[in-house]
């Protein structure tokens, strides 16, 4: 059995080649407004993506929440 000098690699929570480094611009430079408004942008059409294909997968589930977001609403409205 060989030791491994670069322990922790392969690991699915760390980048291969990064060593710890979040992708996108260093910690020590701000971030543009233009940046920041882009990379909402691309979270928030994922975050839609994502509970499409949940109402596709669960239709069930998803007709049950959606009632009960109703008689939520219902219960507030004056």
């Amino acid at each position: 059995m060989t030791s491994n000098p670069k322990a922790g690699d392969g690991s699915a929570d760390e980048p291969v080649g990064g060593a710890g480094r979040r992708a996108g611009p260093p910690d020590d430079l701000p971030e543009s407004e233009a940046e920041r408004r882009k990379r909402r942008a691309v979270f928030l059409r994922e975050l839609t993506e994502a509970r499409e294909l949940r109402e596709r997968v669960q239709p069930r589930r998803t007709k049950e929440r959606r009632m009960r977001e109703a008689m939520r609403m219902r219960t507030f409205r004056i």
